[in-house]
């Protein structure tokens, strides 16, 4: 019996619907709009389809975007001076830096920069310690997508056991400690895990984000288990596919996300949804 599809197209449009009314409530009722301001430096073509889809989604959803396009050669400090007048900026709700930044550019620095009261990716070290601490903020926008994903299904998380194969600050860690405030009992695996294999197929619930094309094979995965694809790696056809084996390891999970048109659509309307958040506490609603 082939796997249920969890559909992330479909829950992240209910998800921006939702979120489009939150707006137009907030704008009726306190008179904000909220407001997302993205900074992309350099010209790498993946990074600007990024940031231009998800100007395109506050657009839609009826929140303010502003876009910043620095060049290559853009300098750390230069860099740091636009986050700062961002941080003071009275419009702006949520600061998304784009990344991978240019090699001479501090990552850490740069997200560090950024105020966490508008921390909209969840990255500075605070709201990082806030979701260690089991008291989110902002939670990183792909690790709530994928906790979104997984509810979807109505099947509990509470006492499973979940490996986490990545471990990655972006997605590996965060998704690890949402599971583990969920009550599961979580296992990340990078690549000195020994017997990795073995180690996957205890899992009830797997989410993969290693960044390797169809790393995950049918015979990791144990049967009716939830299998979560974080991955979206472009083959030299260029073809579009995730770190799962999506059509044997189908045959053999429960559940699972597609690549593309699984967590890739979550991650925006999270980012929409912190924003809005963002602006609502401005607000004191």
């Amino acid at each position: 019996m082939s796997a249920l599809i969890i559909d992330g197209k479909a829950l992240a449009l209910t998800l921006r619907e939702a979120i489009a009314q939150g707006v137009q409530e907030l704008v009726k009722t306190a008179g904000i709009k909220p407001g997302l301001a993205a900074v992309l430096v350099g010209d790498d073509p993946a990074s600007a389809v990024y940031v231009r889809n998800k100007k395109l989604a506050c657009e839609k959803a009826g929140i303010f975007p502003q876009e910043h396009r620095l060049p290559a050669s853009t300098t750390q400090e230069s860099l740091v001076t636009l986050i700062h007048q961002l941080n003071g900026d009275e419009r702006i709700h949520g600061i998304l830096v784009q990344l991978p930044l240019p090699s001479h550019i501090d990552t850490k620095i740069i997200l560090q920069a950024v105020s966490p009261d508008k921390d909209a990716d969840g990255f500075h070290p605070v709201n990082v310690g806030h979701l260690v601490e089991g008291d989110p903020i902002f939670v990183p926008c792909t690790p709530k997508g994928v906790m979104h994903m997984i509810d979807s299904t109505g099947e509990p998380i509470a006492g499973k056991r979940a490996v986490v194969i990545g471990r990655s600050n972006i997605v590996g860690k965060p998704v690890a400690m949402l599971l583990l405030h969920r009550h599961a009992t979580v296992t990340i695996c990078h690549s000195r895990t020994q017997d990795l294999p073995g180690v996957v197929r205890e899992a009830d619930i797997v989410v993969a984000a290693i960044g390797k094309p169809h790393f995950v094979t049918k015979d990791m995965v144990k049967p009716g288990a939830m299998v979560i694809d974080v991955g979206i790696n472009r083959l030299p056809d260029g073809q579009l596919v995730g770190d799962v084996d999506f059509d044997r390891v189908k045959e053999q999970a429960g559940w699972i996300t597609p690549v593309p048109g699984g967590v890739g659509p979550m991650t925006i309307a999270m980012l929409l949804q912190n924003t809005l958040e963002s602006a609502r506490r401005k607000a004191g609603c």
